[in-house]
């Protein structure tokens, strides 16, 4: 704030000294020059009431002379304060209004809103920085799921896009060099409140200068930072220094597609796990072992040929590059658009294609081609440009590389399910026919609907009925927490994947498995179940309903049950103490009765 006072000072430094000098010797004018009070005798005007008759005359309000009628000297004075002082005014608020729609004095009083508004969030939020593609993506599942997140990018454009986005949460925006210490500063890296940060932008020497900023400047609060790489140097000097997590899209598509080669059902599994559109049941059944042809050797390229290493298939590469030294696979020069290079390439007994160039078009027109040579092909296309998404549906691949979409995807999954990572490690671990039977009954549970994925723990953030359950004594299972909590005949659509406890994992628990405090486990269903269980976990009379224990009610019910204990308890004590007297008189009321005709005299 003191920045932006020095700067409208300094900018309005002329105008106040002009308004400054002619008040002054208005003032000094009014004073000198002599007047004439009502009794005709000479009167001079004091400073407080020439000062008094500048302000409301320069501002052309107009009283009339005070406190007496002014002589032919002082109204001549005064016609020339009169034109002097409205100049000055339109001299000092033209320069203001210049002033106010200065672009660096907006971005200052921008930079001074946004501070003021990072420093207002008093709850968990991330700071990300790049509001590319992956970083709207990211920003909008973190609102839908009521968590914070404050953005900083260098693209104007892209924080006017944030500002005008429909999301469920303020999200703070700021036009600024995510590089530099001080604007991390000022977007929150070092608030309490900071639970990661995210370098999305799309140049590497800004991530990397994001990552080592935070290493040093968030020593002390261990703030994980989750970076993006476009390029293998860039992969190792993060890993150099401890950045958390490092995603390179290309590499890691690459690793994704292998996977389909050789385990077609594990690889199903981890689409739905980790893509909110995921592919069909069948699409595990499509042939993928034997020839693939990949066109473009760049990094894509590169990476699904280390990637395809060691696995059933045979690989033929096209590019408009000649050969590379030392290339021990086939390759053909050209660009793929070309139906004479891919027959050289062998796509009529080929399984699959991998059109992988940096150019959409190029892309398209090579996966139209193939397949008017090999309609059975499996198409794999790279997408480049968000904006091309509706071409790239259009064209019916079987699988779009989109690298905005791959890193919003991974990272969602590190931030709202942490178990998902450890899950697909024990997977690949897993037999073929396992993950088979683990896909029907995932199939079987979604039906067509979308597949959603959600872990909890056992602890007094996300279970604290289950956990108040368990330290009284009750036994709470698995089974517990399939129940539909509005009708617990019924059953959630909701499976449990892994039970994480202590450091050790077990892939598909039991129903009958007990639960335990500090437990976790990932499950996975629909989206409704995921609310359902949350009410389970956290409503103490939800879980007694699903537990079959009566429902202890509200504060207001327990409170009334109380009161209701207490006065039946009074008057059984009441009952029992009664005095002799009393006693008697019902002994012997009760004794008349019993005889005949007690009753009439009575």
């Amino acid at each position: 704030m003191n920045h932006i006072f020095f700067t409208v000072f300094r900018r309005l430094r002329k105008p106040l000294i002009t308004l400054i000098v002619v008040y002054a010797v208005s003032v000094l004018g009014l004073v000198l020059i002599p007047g004439m009070d009502d009794q005709g005798q000479p009167w001079r005007m004091d400073f407080f009431h020439a000062f008094y008759f500048v302000s409301f005359m320069g501002s052309t309000i107009g009283f009339g002379e005070v406190p007496y009628a002014f002589t032919d000297a002082q109204r001549m004075w005064t016609l020339v304060c009169i034109y002097a002082t409205v100049v000055a005014w339109l001299y000092g608020i033209g320069k203001m209004l210049t002033l106010f729609q200065d672009q660096a004095f907006i971005r200052q009083m921008s930079r001074y809103s946004f501070i003021r508004n990072v420093r207002r969030i008093h709850e968990p939020f991330y700071l990300v920085c790049g509001y590319g593609v992956t970083g709207h993506l990211l920003v909008h599942h973190l609102a839908l799921r009521g968590v914070r997140a404050v953005v900083v990018d260098i693209d104007r454009q892209r924080i006017d896009a944030l500002e005008s986005d429909p999301l469920p949460l303020s999200v703070p925006g700021l036009c600024a060099d995510a590089s530099e210490p001080e604007v991390l500063s000022d977007a929150g890296l070092l608030s309490p409140h900071c639970l990661g940060v995210l370098a999305l932008t799309n140049q590497d020497e800004v991530n990397l200068a994001v990552a080592i900023a935070t290493k040093l400047l968030a020593k002390e609060q261990r703030l994980p930072v989750i970076c993006r790489s476009a390029s293998e140097i860039t992969t190792a000097n993060l890993a150099s220094f401890g950045t958390d997590q490092i995603i390179d899209p290309f590499v890691t598509y690459a690793d994704y597609l292998a996977l389909a080669l050789h385990s077609p059902y594990k690889h199903l599994i981890y689409d739905w796990m980790t893509n909110p559109e995921h592919r069909s049941l069948k699409s595990a059944y499509q042939k993928t072992q034997g020839r693939w042809v990949i066109c473009g050797y760049g990094r894509f390229g590169r990476a699904l040929h280390r990637s395809f290493e060691g696995k059933p298939v045979s690989l033929t590469l096209i590019d408009s590059y000649p050969e590379p030294v030392g290339l021990e696979i086939d390759f053909v020069q050209g660009l793929g658009t070309e139906a004479v290079t891919l027959r050289q390439a062998g796509i009529e007994g080929a399984v699959g294609l991998v059109a992988g160039t940096d150019n959409d078009a190029n892309n398209l027109s090579i996966i139209m081609t193939a397949l008017e040579l090999n309609p059975k092909l499996m198409t794999v296309a790279r997408q480049n440009n968000s904006s091309n998404a509706a071409v790239f549906a259009a064209a019916k691949t079987d699988l779009v590389m989109e690298p905005a979409r791959i890193i919003a995807n991974h990272i969602l999954l590190q931030l709202k399910t942490p178990l998902i990572p450890a899950f697909l490690q024990q997977l690949r671990e897993q037999p073929e026919v396992w993950a088979r039977s683990l896909l029907n009954r995932m199939s079987t549970l979604v039906g067509t609907d979308e597949l959603d994925s959600w872990d909890y723990g056992i602890d007094a953030i996300d279970a604290v009925a289950v956990l108040e359950g368990l330290q009284q004594g009750d036994t709470i299972c698995l089974r517990d927490l399939y129940q539909d909590p509005r009708d617990r005949g019924r059953k959630l659509a909701a499976l449990a994947l892994m039970l994480k406890r202590d450091n050790s994992y077990t892939l598909l628990p039991e129903p009958d498995q007990p639960l335990q405090p500090g437990d976790r486990i990932l499950f996975c269903g629909k989206a409704d179940a995921y609310r359902q269980q949350d009410w389970i976990l956290s409503n103490a009379n939800v879980l007694d309903y699903v537990l079959g224990k009566p429902i202890q009610g509200g504060w207001v019910a327990q409170k009334l049950r109380l009161w209701l204990a207490s006065r039946d308890t009074e008057k059984e004590a009441t009952d029992l103490t009664l005095p002799d007297s009393a006693a008697a008189a019902t002994t012997e009321a009760s004794a008349t009765d019993s005889t005949p005709g007690g009753s009439n005299r009575a």
